[in-house]
C-alpha cells in the first residue's frame, strides 16, 4: 500500500457479502496477498493486508466480493467481527464519519498498489498461475444469465425435483461421486456450459443458522441433460474427509448425493460469466481437469457431441487431459471411452495405480507438447482447467514450458490468453 494511502486516516474497506457470498473459494485463491480467510460461516478480507490490486474482483461468481465501507483507519472492522456477520453493515453517514473524525474530503477513491499493478501486468516476481486466469468470456460466447435466484434477487431460490441420481466411479471407500439430475419444470432456469449453481442444505448449522448454499458446477449442456427440457445435472462426491485427512461428514455433498427422484431442492444461481465456451465455427477447446473438475468439461463435450449430430459442427479440435488417482474413481469413465477418437483427443493420467509411476495431467500435456505449442499459438483455441487448486499451478508451468520448447515467449502467449479470453482457470 502506498504511503501516501496509508497516511490517509479514511479508509475504503474492502467487505465481502455474507449473504451473497456462496463459499466458492475463487477470492481466496485468487489473491495474490493473502488478504483473504475464511472459516466455516463466511469469507472475509484483512483490511492490513488487502492491497486494493482488484484481482479477486472479476473471477467472483456472485459479485458478494465487490463490496466497499468508508471507515476510520483505526476503526477498520476487524477479521474476527467480519467472521460473525450475517449482512453487511450499512454505509456510515456523513454524521457517522463525523464521529469518527472523518470528512467527506479525506474519502479514498480505489488507487491499486505499486504490486497490484505488477501482477496485473505479469511481472510479480513469483510465477502466479492465477494472474493467467482470464476474467472475460470468449468473444463469441453466448449470453449467460446470472444471479436470477438468490439472498438479493427477487426470488430467494427456486425448487428443483430430483429426476435422477446414480453413481458414475465404481465402488469404492472414498470416491463416491453421483450423477444427479434436477428438473425446474416451468420455472425459468437458463444456462450454459461452464456456469455453477448453489444448492442450500436444509436444516440449521452448528451456529443454529441456516446452512449457506455449497456451489457445483453444472455438467449438462445448454438444451439441458435431456435435450429441450429444462433440466439440469450436477457432479457430486461425497466428502468424508476434510484436506488434512480427517474424518469429516460433508454437509452439502452428503445431502446431494443421497437425494433420491422425486425430492425437493433449494437451488440459487445460476453463477459465472466467464468459463464459457466459443461458439463460432472452427473454434478449438482443450480441457483439463481432474476428478469432479470434469463436470463443465461433461457439458462443453456433450454440447459439442450434439452439435455435431445435429450437422452444425464445424471442425474444431477438442482435447482432454483428465486426471484421477485410479481409473476407478474416474467420473464418466465408461462414456468417455465410447466416444468417437475423430471428435475427441482424451488423454488420462492416474497417480496412484499399483506397481506404476505416477503421472499427473502436466506430465501427458508436456508429452502432447507438439500439439499444444499448435493450439498456444491459434487465436482460435480455448483452454480450461477445473479441478483442485493444487493442480493449477503445475498445469500453468507446462503451458509455459510449451511456449517456450516452441519458441514461443510464455510473456506473451501468456498476457494474450487472459486478454482474449482464451484460458479460464475454475480451481477450488
Amino acid at each position: 500500500m502506498s504511503a501516501a494511502m496509508s497516511d490517509n486516516p479514511a479508509l475504503r474497506q474492502h467487505l465481502i457479502d455474507p449473504e451473497v457470498c456462496i463459499r466458492c473459494n475463487t477470492c481466496e485463491a485468487t489473491c495474490p496477498v493473502a488478504a483473504i480467510t475464511h472459516d466455516d460461516r463466511n469469507y472475509v478480507v484483512d483490511a492490513a493486508k488487502c492491497n486494493l490490486c482488484m484481482a479477486c474482483i472479476p473471477p467472483c461468481p456472485t459479485g458478494s466480493i465487490d463490496n466497499w465501507r468508508v471507515v476510520a483507519r483505526a476503526q477498520a472492522y476487524s477479521v474476527e467481527a467480519q467472521l460473525e456477520w450475517d449482512e453487511l453493515p450499512g454505509e456510515l453517514s456523513a454524521e457517522e464519519l463525523a464521529q469518527q473524525g472523518l470528512v467527506a474530503t479525506e474519502v479514498p477513491a480505489a488507487e491499486p498498489s505499486a504490486m497490484a499493478m505488477a501482477v496485473e501486468a505479469g511481472v510479480a516476481e513469483e510465477f502466479s498461475a492465477a494472474q493467467y486466469g482470464a476474467t472475460i468470456p470468449p468473444w463469441s460466447a453466448a449470453h449467460a444469465y446470472t444471479n436470477l435466484y438468490g439472498p438479493k434477487a427477487a426470488e430467494k431460490f427456486v425448487t428443483a425435483t430430483v429426476a435422477g441420481n446414480v453413481r458414475v466411479t465404481k465402488v469404492g471407500q472414498d470416491y463416491d461421486t453421483h450423477h444427479v439430475v434436477l428438473d425446474f419444470g416451468a420455472m425459468p432456469f437458463p444456462f450454459l456450459e461452464g456456469q455453477s449453481i448453489g444448492i442450500i442444505p436444509p436444516g440449521l448449522a452448528a451456529q443454529g443458522r441456516p446452512h449457506h448454499a455449497r456451489q457445483y458446477s453444472i455438467a449438462s449442456p445448454r438444451n439441458g441433460e435431456r435435450p429441450g427440457y429444462n433440466n439440469l445435472a450436477l457432479t457430486v462426491k461425497r466428502v468424508l474427509t476434510d484436506y488434512q485427512g480427517k474424518p469429516v461428514r460433508g454437509v452439502g455433498s452428503n445431502y446431494v448425493c443421497d437425494l433420491s427422484p422425486g425430492d425437493k431442492v433449494q437451488v440459487i444461481g445460476p453463477f459465472g460469466a466467464s468459463f464459457l465456451i466459443p461458439n463460432h465455427p472452427r473454434s478449438h477447446i482443450v480441457m483439463i481437469c481432474t476428478g469432479t473438475g470434469s463436470a463443465p468439461m461433461r457439458g462443453i463435450t456433450e454440447w459439442r457431441r450434439r452439435l455435431r449430430q445435429s450437422g452444425k459442427y464445424d471442425g474444431g479440435k477438442l482435447m482432454l487431459f483428465f486426471g484421477a488417482r485410479s481409473q476407478e474413481e474416474l467420473p464418466y469413465f465408461g462414456p468417455l471411452q465410447k466416444l468417437p477418437k475423430d471428435f475427441i483427443d482424451i488423454s488420462f493420467a492416474f497417480s496412484r495405480t499399483p506397481g506404476q509411476p505416477k503421472r499427473y495431467v502436466q506430465d501427458l500435456m508436456r508429452e502432447r507438447a507438439a500439439d499444444l505449442a499448435l493450439l498456444l499459438a491459434d487465436p482460435n483455441a480455448y483452454f480450461y482447467v477445473c479441478g483442485l487448486k493444487s493442480m493449477e499451478q503445475g498445469v500453468l508451468l507446462a503451458l509455459r514450458d510449451v511456449a517456450e520448447q516452441a519458441g514461443l515467449s510464455w510473456d506473451s502467449v501468456g498476457a494474450a490468453l487472459k486478454r482474449e479470453g482464451r484460458l479460464h482457470l475454475e480451481t477450488y
